[in-house]
């Protein structure tokens, strides 16, 4: 009960804060804190109720999962006949101090002796239905103890906001929100590669419009390479320093790019530098972002000696931009509905250098794997719940964990309009335009 008196004692203190309102708001207008923002139904009711279900149910959930143990042995000796049963006193593990955040609330659990992990993971779905939480993640960052993170809503519900602060970063893009409430931001400088897929209608697209549309009004180079004849990256064509639209186009912008490699090569080396970020600013190239829209096209073959010739020739290009594009400031974002295997094994290799990993709704597993499998089979399963009415919403890459993610919604019109707007920050890059150029002309 002492649990629950502090709990209702803060809340009457915020409600207190909200009653007298009057004295510390010109506080907070000077601060610049917008108290309107704040989720006072969450801080005032929400967090408070929660924790009473936590505590109240807790022991009766690991009763039924399977989460308690017994001090005494569950196996006994009846006259000639060994009896199994369940205790009738079973121990619960013990459960910490709930942490308040903005989205939910952090609780640290100590594990009984003997205890692992993998039955409260496998049990978090019981948790969110016993608490009646959005969801509950778990994760054990030292034996015997577990991190309990609990999502009181569904933050990604809706079509996406529109957000009108951009970092000041170069190459860095906020596209959207993480589900526990955050901006979504992209930074190429910290994750240089990035994989994109989706199935159609599930958002890869409005997503990869987001991005550029974030990009467009930085001082960086944008490629594109879209095989389904410029349909998709062609909205951004004002402001693309080259665009190729077939494999033939993009093999002579791939090689151009490997030369401009190969000279930033030897600007850095001339000036005993690791990396063009290292060079002044007024010395240093312009950052490039290399976008490839379906990677499946520059894979297929037909099996002519010519068309594989030309898969061969994408994939060794493909290749060698990830490997050395990250300090020479070329960066790839590679977008497909389908990213599996069977494509080659050009594709496995190349999926290793991309670090960065976004999983819209798929239709086969073998995509999910290829996205998320070197990252955890929790988010493969996540990946593969996304349903057709969730557009836009995926599994990505956050620092060193994965998270549930939506970007916002870029319109046609407002992709159009934003290419158009920033056509005069367009790089003139005459290498590249001339490199699609003869590439069309040998089809």
């Amino acid at each position: 009960m002492l649990w629950s008196l502090v709990v209702w004692l803060a809340s009457a203190a915020l409600i207190l804060g909200v009653l007298t309102q009057r004295w510390w708001d010109p506080w907070l207008a000077r601060s610049g804190i917008d108290w309107r923002a704040i989720p006072w139904r969450w801080y005032l009711s929400g967090y408070p109720a929660t924790v009473v279900r936590m505590r109240w149910r807790w022991k009766q959930v690991c009763l039924i999962n399977d989460l308690s143990i017994s001090r005494k042995p569950t196996r006994a000796v009846v006259g000639d006949l060994a009896v199994k049963g369940t205790a009738l006193r079973p121990i619960a593990p013990s459960l910490g101090l709930p942490r308040l955040t903005k989205t939910g609330l952090v609780v640290r659990v100590r594990l009984n002796p003997g205890q692992t992990p993998q039955p409260f993971i496998a049990a978090a779905e019981a948790l969110e239905h016993a608490w009646r939480v959005h969801r509950v993640r778990i994760s054990s960052p030292r034996r015997g103890e577990l991190i309990v993170t609990v999502t009181a809503g569904d933050s990604l519900r809706g079509k996406g906001t529109e957000i009108h602060q951009a970092p000041e970063r170069l190459l860095a893009a906020r596209v959207g929100r993480i589900e526990d409430g955050g901006a979504w931001v992209l930074d190429l400088r910290k994750v240089p590669h990035w994989l994109v897929v989706g199935a159609t209608q599930s958002g890869k697209s409005t997503f990869l419009a987001a991005w550029v549309r974030r990009l467009a009004t930085q001082p960086v180079a944008l490629v594109g390479i879209d095989c389904k004849g410029g349909m998709e990256l062609g909205l951004f064509e004002s402001r693309l320093s080259a665009l190729a639209c077939s494999r033939l186009e993009a093999v002579g912008l791939l090689d151009a790019l490997v030369t401009e490699l190969q000279q930033r090569m030897a600007v850095c080396r001339a000036a005993r530098k690791r990396s063009v970020w290292e060079l002044p600013e007024d010395e240093r190239p312009v950052p490039i972002v290399v976008l490839v829209d379906e990677l499946a096209e520059l894979y297929l073959s037909d099996g002519s000696r010519q068309s594989r010739d030309e898969v061969a020739q994408c994939s060794t290009l493909l290749l060698r931009i990830a490997q050395l594009g990250a300090a020479l400031a070329i960066h790839l974002v590679i977008a497909g509905q389908r990213v599996g295997s069977e494509l080659g094994p050009g594709v496995t290799a190349l999926r290793a250098q991309l670090g960065g990993r976004v999983a819209h709704r798929v239709n086969d597993s073998n995509t999910a794997e290829m996205a998320l499998g070197d990252l955890s089979p929790d988010a493969i399963a996540v990946s593969q719940s996304i349903n057709e009415d969730e557009k836009g919403v995926a599994v990505t890459t956050v620092g060193a964990r994965w998270m549930r993610a939506r970007s916002d919604l870029t319109t046609t019109d407002q992709a159009r309009a934003v290419a158009d707007e920033n056509a005069h920050r367009t790089p003139n890059l005459p290498a590249l335009a001339r490199a699609v150029m003869a590439g069309g002309k040998q089809i």
